[in-house]
């Protein structure tokens, strides 16, 4: 299963959240199958969000949505910091403990 790996750091964890939980994109509608958020225990506005797809094309296409939507237009992204880092990764192996 495609992830979406997305790096970035917000100005404000709790705005950041605001507009994620918006959820501009309709992340359902696009192919997300489920996301997780996570932060360094010591840095809460340093993510790491990871969405999973079902296949690479749709990962692909909601990255570019991402860059031209949401990304570019600074009054739909006012609390990202810099330039997000991303790439998209398939699950080679996944075993629970």
């Amino acid at each position: 299963m495609p992830i979406l790996q997305i790096d970035h750091k917000v100005s404000d964890f709790d705005e950041w959240k605001t507009i994620f939980d918006r959820d501009p994109l309709n992340r359902k509608e696009r192919g997300v199958r489920r996301h997780r958020v996570a932060h360094p225990v010591d840095d809460r506005n340093h993510l790491v969000i990871e969405l999973e797809f079902d296949s690479v094309g749709e990962a692909e296409a909601f990255l570019a949505a991402l860059r031209e939507d949401v990304w570019r237009l600074q009054e739909t992204s006012p609390a990202l910091v810099g330039e997000p880092r991303t790439r998209i990764v398939e699950t080679v192996e996944s075993r629970e403990y």
